[in-house]
């Protein structure tokens, strides 16, 4: 015989449930940390903290244009070369047979 799982119980498939859970929000009342006083300097961490995600963001964001800037910059030069040296030939009036 194959044991069973805690999760079936013996009876059914799904585990058992306790229907008389009480979560307490009964007496919420819009937030959800104590009011001693402390909260502009919560706001002002949090604001400081996006502060300074928002100013690394923007350094590491200018470090990836800076390698995508020479990464294009490398694979653009055979491109031009070839341009030049094409009307480089063009221009000296040669036939091309």
């Amino acid at each position: 015989m194959k044991p069973r799982s805690p999760s079936t119980g013996g009876k059914g498939r799904f585990p058992q449930t306790d229907y008389f859970f009480h979560s307490g929000f009964g007496q919420w009342h819009g937030h959800f940390w104590s009011s001693d006083g402390e909260d502009r300097s919560r706001f002002r961490n949090l604001f400081n903290l996006g502060r300074e995600y928002r100013i690394e963001a923007a350094r590491e964001r200018a470090r990836e244009m800076a390698a995508f800037a020479v990464i294009v910059l490398t694979s653009a030069w055979p491109v031009v070369y070839m341009i030049v040296t094409v009307v480089r030939l063009l221009n000296k009036g040669r036939p091309l047979n």
